[in-house]
């Protein structure tokens, strides 16, 4: 058995060297440039533990942190919260009543905004919230600046993100029903249940591992959300919008503190762990 087995491992050689160099190499190199003080050009200079106690002290960079937990809960918690009772309407209603043709285009008009580019989402988005000429403003009658607006940028960037997470959900949660035993629902069906007591007491407990894993990866792709910031805000006006990544950005490439921005995308990269570690945790005890 051990020599049969053995022969798996060839094909992982591939894998597991994309992973150290793509991936492990990287990160390792980040944490080293994160002790030192450099402008991305010429020779670090050792610093230490500078640039993290810098860290603690900079209040943007905590900003930017209680800005991304705004970003988990439009990009994790609401399109969750809401993908299960689409998909739920989707597959047991929408699918039956009208067939599942059309439940599979409305899936697909849902899941639409994932295909398209960051950058195209957001310039469109950016004309529709324009505030002199903006689709958004000349439909409802009103002259507010959306991303202009310290008090308005950040609801609305969440408000776009969940349109863009949203069908993400639907899609994972879709395919998770059809593996649900149809004699459960008939069962339900026969006691007499409404559809919501269906939905919470059968399709929530049977497709649970399904919301684990999107409130696992959403959360990460909220905690790492650059590409619509950028193209949406660039993190302003001022800081309403700055989040982590976008802070490291500005001081890798703008502000030439590589030393300062690696040791923000460590710390980010830490956190992402930790949040991934825990997530494992209490799905392993859930099963």
């Amino acid at each position: 058995m051990r020599v049969r087995t053995r022969g798996y491992w060839l094909y992982l050689i591939p894998s597991l060297l994309l992973f150290l160099g793509v991936i492990v190499v990287p990160f390792l190199m980040n944490v080293g440039v994160s002790f030192t003080r450099w402008s991305g050009v010429g020779t670090p200079r050792w610093i230490g533990f500078d640039n993290y106690t810098r860290l603690l002290q900079d209040e943007r960079f905590w900003q930017s942190f209680q800005h991304n937990v705004a970003l988990i809960v439009a990009m994790a918690i609401v399109p969750t919260a809401i993908g299960l009772v689409l998909a739920a309407a989707l597959f047991d209603y929408i699918g039956k009543r009208f067939g599942a043709r059309t439940a599979s285009a409305l899936r697909a008009m849902y899941y639409l905004p994932q295909v398209l580019p960051v950058a195209v989402a957001g310039v469109v988005w950016g004309w529709m919230l324009h505030p002199s000429y903006g689709a958004v403003n000349q439909i409802f009658g009103l002259e507010l600046d959306w991303l202009g607006d310290p008090d308005l940028a950040l609801a609305t960037v969440m408000a776009v993100m969940v349109w863009f997470q949203l069908g993400y959900p639907v899609v994972i949660f879709m395919a998770g029903l059809q593996r649900v035993d149809p004699a459960y629902y008939e069962a339900a069906e026969i006691d007499g249940a409404s559809w919501w007591r269906k939905f919470w007491h059968i399709t929530i407990p049977q497709i649970r591992p399904e919301i684990f894993v999107v409130l696992l990866t959403c959360t990460i792709a909220a905690l790492k959300v650059f590409g619509p910031i950028f193209v949406l805000t660039r993190g302003g006006p001022g800081n309403a919008t700055m989040v982590p990544s976008y802070f490291s950005y500005l001081n890798f490439f703008q502000k030439s503190n590589v030393g300062y921005g690696s040791a923000i995308a460590t710390v980010l990269a830490l956190i992402i762990i930790v949040v991934t570690f825990l997530f494992l945790r209490v799905q392993e005890r859930e099963q």
